[in-house]
């Protein structure tokens, strides 16, 4: 179970990866119609970009749920914000983008810190939620939206950084409601849980796509970046999380190191109009 489930993290790292290459592009296409605008929507559901990466990204965080029914938050999450370098290495190719001697030392110490979250981290058995737990989360899904509403009043570049913020926070959330769904089966169709995490999931997918067309994409997803690792990996902690004995230091410095090469990355502009980034559930 627990190889499945590295290899499902992997698998929806890469699919993540790819998609942020594609929804940048159609949100770069789709022009500037406001912050939160439902124009935008259809106007991105109108890019065969955007909808190959929406199927994508559905495939990713089928993956991704798969994922964290077995491993901890702080380990899945590590590895989701690795998509960044998927993206970077990806442009390489498809887009004759050139990866300096910075990018490439950040995709060297994403994988390095992988590589030691992935000696540090204890097998978990996922655990359902508390009978508040769902309530909780759909309070923090409304506030996110309601902020997200509220930036719109603010300049363009603040707007996009805190809508980045906000969407990390939304895919937070959407990996922490994974972490506590049910077992599988007919228990889904009538989870409070499995309702917020679709709730969450819409709302940060949404989120994201307005900051990426409200201002920089690099800005946005370097922002996302660190509010979707930090904020699932503290709530994991905090449920129970496992860390190997004597591995704990191991595990903060590959977090440290993976998310601050993630960071790096989400600053690379790829040769793209309005450079795409990565996405997290997300």
């Amino acid at each position: 179970m627990t190889l499945l489930a590295t290899l499902s993290a992997l698998g929806a790292m890469t699919l993540f990866g790819i998609a942020a290459v594609l929804q940048g592009l159609a949100t770069a296409r789709a022009g500037d119609v406001g912050v939160l605008d439902p124009r935008l929507l259809i106007r991105l559901l109108r890019q065969p970009a955007f909808l190959v990466a929406l199927l994508l990204n559905l495939t990713g965080f089928g993956l991704h749920v798969v994922a964290l029914q077995a491993l901890p938050l702080f380990l899945v999450q590590a590895v989701i914000a690795g998509s960044v370098a998927v993206t970077a290495l990806l442009s390489v190719p498809v887009f004759g983008s050139h990866l300096g001697p910075r990018q490439r030392a950040a995709v060297g110490l994403v994988v390095l810190g992988l590589v030691l979250l992935g000696t540090s981290a204890a097998a978990h058995r996922a655990e359902p939620a508390g009978p508040g737990t769902p309530a909780v989360l759909l309070a923090v899904v409304v506030a996110v939206l309601l902020v997200a509403t509220a930036v719109r009043r603010l300049p363009a570049q603040v707007a996009t950084l805190l809508l980045g913020l906000l969407a990390g926070v939304g895919f937070g959330v959407v990996a922490i409601a994974a972490r506590l769904l049910p077992e599988r089966g007919l228990a889904l169709l009538t989870s409070p849980t499995a309702a917020v995490l679709v709730a969450a999931g819409g709302s940060a997918f949404f989120v994201y796509s307005a900051a990426m067309q409200r201002g920089s994409v690099t800005t946005a997803t370097a922002a996302m970046v660190v509010t979707q690792t930090v904020v699932p990996a503290v709530a994991g902690l905090l449920l129970g999380d496992d860390i190997r004995p004597g591995f704990v230091p191991v595990a903060a410095v590959g977090f440290a190191l993976a998310l601050l090469g993630a960071l790096a990355l989400g600053r690379y502009e790829p040769g793209l109009p309005a450079a795409a980034p990565a996405l997290l559930p997300r």
